[in-house]
């Protein structure tokens, strides 16, 4: 991915824990663009259920914790209503815009390759990681442009958001579908993501 929409440097650790990070398994395909990842997406959707705790995937995929933890901030980035409530009113629990895209892409570093990389451990197949490709892509474009220190406001006038949140939509829901879940319930709190996950 363009250095340019990274949101670490280059001696930031390793995703998975004793998993070291490697170069991207694409990494001779050329620059991802937005364009070429929704190029990607296979039409076909495979839905199933898996284990839950208060709805969050346990131990279906390899990395569930991580599966969880970008479903989490998916779900957020996607839900405006939510935004307008929780994030732009203040309320605590839930973070902020900024700590939902460093959960998306802190221990994934999908800020610097695909999601395909991780097809099989946290995502189903490559339906699955082009949809989340594109919404990463589109949160990370308009961080660098506000900055990852701007107020919530500064992301929910930005006059890309709106397609922003239509990415993240439709990715929260391509998951949650496939692990059996409801897309339309209200995104629950960090605490909750906490518990689901062993804080991890």
């Amino acid at each position: 991915m363009d250095a340019a929409l990274t949101v670490r440097g280059a001696a930031a650790t390793g995703p998975y824990p004793g998993v070291a990070p490697g170069p991207p398994a694409a990494d001779t395909e050329g620059e991802r663009t937005i364009e070429s990842v929704q190029a990607s997406e296979k039409s076909s959707r495979r839905t199933r259920r898996s284990t839950t705790m208060d709805g969050m995937p346990l131990n279906d995929m390899p990395w569930w914790r991580w599966r969880a933890n970008v479903r989490s901030a998916l779900h957020m980035l996607s839900d405006p209503v939510f935004q307008q409530e929780c994030w732009a009113a203040g309320h605590a629990g839930f973070g902020d815009v900024t700590d939902a895209v460093y959960r998306l892409v802190e221990d994934t570093w999908l800020d610097n390759w695909s999601a395909e990389k991780y097809v099989g451990t946290i995502f189903r197949d490559s339906a699955e990681a082009a949809v989340v490709d594109v919404a990463v892509l589109r949160v990370l474009r308009i961080m660098h442009q506000v900055g990852p220190d701007a107020p919530v406001s500064a992301y929910l006038e930005h006059h890309g958001w709106p397609e922003a949140v239509r990415a993240a939509r439709e990715a929260h829901v391509r998951l949650a579908l496939s692990d059996g879940d409801d897309p339309d319930v209200p995104p629950r709190s960090l605490e909750v993501l906490a518990l689901a996950t062993g804080g991890r």
